[in-house]
């Protein structure tokens, strides 16, 4: 029973953190049509510019916060310039230019902060831990948990709820209609773009000690995020986060009980839910 709660704990904290970073790639996937392979860019480098703040004297706090901030200030104007003219291309134009910035990114970081380990230190609030009886659990564990369930809750008031979310979902659905209708859809796609690239940086900030922020982490983890998408269904912000979390349990537990085997067990899972739900657990058929 030990071992069982031990799995499940760091399961769903690892799979909140893989939620947290996939969502916005749901998002551009499923909803805005765009294939990006350079999502994990932006989860990259909202953990490199919180290691650069921090390096320069900023508490953690502070620097992550900024460094979600600079992200989204980025996606912006990137969006605008370059991914407008990526939404036109075929599946594989995207492919090839998404993983085109891919590199830009990591040849970017490579340049600016070098090819190591770039270290994010915790605040001591974060890194004490708390006795569940069963095990004394990290204070970063549970952290990272109540991140990703605000994450959900924030998501579906925005997509459900408000106004914005309204005129997402019609953008998407018929983006003429809408434009006729007067809803701005290039300034609405330029924001929901930054908003999963912002959710990205936090995903890659409190994801840190599981996932290491180095250059080459946008093109390490790439597959990985792209997993979540699909086994979740393209669009479907529920569905990533039953993909993250149970694929997060999944490979925990591999790693925990059969180690030689864990990322051979963990793939195959994947392809059998995949075999039997190509379309993903809640993608439409």
């Amino acid at each position: 029973m030990h071992t069982l709660l031990s799995i499940a704990i760091d399961g769903i904290a690892y799979g909140m953190i893989l939620f947290m970073i996939s969502v916005g790639l749901t998002v551009t996937m499923g909803l805005m049509r765009v294939i990006n392979l350079a999502h994990g860019g932006f989860a990259m480098l909202g953990g490199a510019f919180t290691h650069y703040l921090m390096k320069s004297g900023m508490e953690f706090f502070s620097a992550a916060i900024l460094g979600v901030i600079i992200v989204a200030l980025i996606a912006l104007p990137l969006e605008r310039g370059l991914y407008r003219h990526i939404y036109k291309f075929s599946e594989l134009q995207q492919v090839l230019a998404t993983i085109g910035i891919t590199f830009l990114m990591i040849a970017s970081v490579n340049l600016w902060l070098g090819s190591s380990l770039l270290v994010i230190t915790l605040p001591e609030s974060m890194t004490g831990t708390v006795d569940l009886g069963f095990r004394s659990l990290p204070m970063h564990r549970l952290i990272v948990i109540g991140a990703g369930v605000i994450t959900v809750l924030g998501l579906y008031l925005l997509i459900e709820k408000s106004r914005f979310g309204i005129y997402l979902r019609s953008a998407v659905d018929n983006r003429e209609t809408a434009a006729a209708l007067g809803i701005d859809t290039s300034k609405i796609y330029m924001l929901t773009f930054a908003l999963g690239a912002a959710l990205a940086a936090i995903g890659g900030i409190l994801g840190a000690e599981l996932l290491p922020i180095e250059a080459y982490y946008p093109l390490r983890h790439m597959v990985l995020f792209m997993i979540v998408v699909a086994v979740g269904g393209m669009g479907s912000i529920t569905g990533s986060l039953l993909a993250a979390v149970g694929l997060g349990i999944v490979d925990t537990a591999a790693r925990y009980l059969v180690p030689d085997f864990g990322t051979i067990v963990f793939y195959m899972v994947i392809m059998f839910i995949l075999a039997i739900r190509p379309n993903g657990l809640l993608g439409k058929t």
